[in-house]
């Protein structure tokens, strides 16, 4: 696996500016959070890839869409989804797959019969050699394709259909739904095992109301601007970033800061025995662990007190790694 982790990505950023004339060998979804599920998946994409001959080696290709198929099809959707597509990015780079495809997902796109999208697009744009597809996925106009229908189409397009059984999705038993609810619960360990990587978040840091400096605990306070990524439940979080190629770690609350009559949701960071001006600067916050839930304080002093007694629980904690 280490060679394909080498290789480059080729992001196309609709499914007509892909141009290559090779064969690929491909699977498609949204992917949302790439987690160990999604994994099992494009690993077998990966090393599907060197099946062809020494004359015509397979591209791996990805196909993915953004919008989330949700945010168009169903009008009051509120999905929040584990990744921005930045992120995703990032993500799928690790994977070692080749080309990545993101599609603008519209109501012209979902109107495409299944006949139409696999002729069309999977046969004529993207020269098709093999599929590797979920065994629950569907696909064409109003979702009415199943995994039979794609095979049919395979024998008829001349290309195969590698299918992920039951019992190896149900050996895994993960989902981006489930990892969801568990970030809304605060369950980051879940969540965590789950994605098989720590949940981040990403934005850049803005001024605060500095309150952090006068009770020696200094915050960055971050800025997230796609307002679809999901924000796990209020509360205290044990953190990790890479600043300036160093690894620090710290606690963040995300809550209203009740203690202070605060009205707006914020996110501040505060980093232990780290002291650098981050104005505006973008950083990546991964998300260890929750120590509690947000509460109000009569006084700034008991705040104060709370903040120690969780800055050493955090410490604890990352003693025993």
């Amino acid at each position: 696996m280490r060679f394909y982790k080498t290789l480059a990505l080729n992001i196309f950023h609709s499914i007509n500016d892909f141009t290559s004339t090779k064969k690929t060998i491909l699977t498609l979804g949204t992917f949302d959070g790439v987690h160990i599920g999604h994994k099992k998946i494009l690993n077998k994409l990966t090393q599907s890839r060197s099946v062809g001959t020494e004359n015509e080696k397979y591209e791996s290709l990805v196909l993915t869409f953004f919008p989330h198929p949700r945010m168009v099809l169903q009008e009051h959707s509120d999905i929040k989804l584990l990744n921005t597509i930045t992120e995703k990015i990032d993500l799928l780079k690790k994977i070692g797959i080749e080309n990545l495809v993101i599609h603008p997902f519209d109501e012209t796109f979902s109107r495409l019969t299944a006949e139409e999208f696999v002729r069309t697009i999977l046969v004529d744009r993207f020269h098709i050699q093999k599929i590797i597809i979920g065994h629950d996925h569907r696909f064409g106009r109003n979702r009415t394709a199943n995994i039979d229908d794609l095979i049919a189409f395979g024998k008829q397009y001349d290309f195969e259909v590698e299918q992920i059984s039951v019992q190896e999705i149900n050996d895994i038993s993960v989902s981006s739904t489930k990892i969801r609810n568990a970030l809304l619960e605060g369950d980051m360990t879940l969540a965590n095992e789950y994605l098989g990587y720590d949940y981040f978040l990403t934005g850049s840091v803005i001024q605060g109301k500095q309150l952090g400096r006068t009770i020696n605990f200094p915050t960055a306070n971050l800025k997230i601007e796609e307002n679809y990524k999901l924000i796990p439940k209020n509360g205290v979080y044990i953190v990790e970033s890479i600043i300036h190629e160093k690894t620090v770690f710290g606690m963040m609350n995300i809550g209203f800061n009740p203690t202070v009559d605060g009205h707006n949701q914020s996110i501040e960071i505060h980093y232990f025995d780290f002291n650098a001006d981050l104005y505006n600067q973008e950083i990546r916050v991964s998300i260890l662990q929750r120590i509690r839930s947000e509460q109000k304080f009569e006084s700034v002093d008991l705040l104060k007190e709370q903040l120690e007694k969780d800055k050493k629980t955090a410490l604890v904690y990352l003693n025993k790694f």
